[in-house]
């Protein structure tokens, strides 16, 4: 049994921190990070069943040309995904009464949506990112036995070709959900890695009074090929739900609307329309 101090469930039974109850989450679940963002994707549902919100995880439930889904905000950061993820994880996996792991276990579909800038020249504004792996330099996920699901050729490339600092913490790889890929793969979409760091200022190169570890880092990771295969963007996201997501046996995917391009200078004209064209095409596929 799962001690009450492990798993912390609300007075109505609800987990902890999001605020839900097993029949209040659908089995298709599209993430964000601001909860303002939540009714953005609801307001194209034909109903919503159910709302709530407990800080800054917000969550709502409803039907979408048929299909169940749930939309929830997670806030920012890897540790915030860590909650998300396990508390979710409970909700479908463990019989809250009991406090015991069911038999037959529930896998979601998990789809992340969010806005970022590229980092490469050939990736032009208002098109669409799939993260084909999560390049984590976070660190959470290492709480966790992730040596089975991570790349750890991968890894050793990025960094050998970074001259990264393993005091830092070693960087991880985790791969998406082939299922969702092809679920949701187009010619409008560009695949790469996506960098996931632990902060906003310091972790992604940025200086304001603080001098950093590496002030070259961000050249060296744009510069960063494997296979073929480049940094298509940098966020605080997307590596924490990859790995959580495969450990726990969910299916996972990360989509960004491209509103800048750093490596040439530009910005989107009408950034709210490529979000909201990316929101479209995401509803449009988990409804087929």
């Amino acid at each position: 049994m799962i001690k009450s101090s492990e798993l912390i469930l609300n007075p109505d039974g609800s987990v902890y921190h999001i605020n839900l109850k097993p029949e209040q989450v659908a089995n298709d679940i599209i993430f964000v990070g601001d909860q303002n963002r939540v009714e953005k994707i609801t307001q194209y549902f034909d109903s919503i069943e159910y709302s709530t919100q407990k800080r800054e995880f917000k969550t709502q439930t409803g039907i979408y040309k048929g299909k169940r889904i749930s939309v929830i905000s997670t806030g920012i950061g890897p540790d915030n995904i860590d909650i998300v993820m396990n508390e979710l994880d409970a909700l479908v996996n463990v019989d809250l009464e009991t406090r015991t792991i069911k038999e037959e276990l529930t896998s979601l579909n998990i789809i992340r949506i969010g806005t970022s800038g590229s980092l490469q020249a050939d990736i032009p504004i208002d098109s669409f990112v799939m993260s084909k792996y999560g390049l984590g330099l976070d660190n959470m996920l290492r709480s966790y036995l992730i040596e089975e699901i991570s790349e750890k050729d991968i890894e050793d490339a990025f960094i050998s070709q970074t001259d990264w600092d393993l005091r830092k913490g070693k960087p991880y790889v985790i791969a998406c959900s082939e299922t969702l890929e092809n679920k949701l793969e187009s010619d409008k979409i560009f695949k790469g890695f996506t960098g996931t760091a632990g902060g906003f200022y310091g972790p992604q190169g940025r200086v304001i009074r603080l001098n950093i570890q590496d002030p070259e880092l961000n050249s060296k990771m744009d510069a960063f090929n494997f296979n073929g295969i480049k940094m298509t963007n940098l966020e605080m996201e997307t590596a924490a739900i990859y790995g959580l997501g495969k450990l726990l046996g969910h299916q996972c995917l990360s989509l960004n609307a491209i509103i800048a391009n750093r490596a040439n200078g530009t910005f989107s004209e009408n950034p709210y329309k490529a979000v909201d064209e990316l929101i479209e095409y995401t509803l449009n596929c988990l409804a087929k």
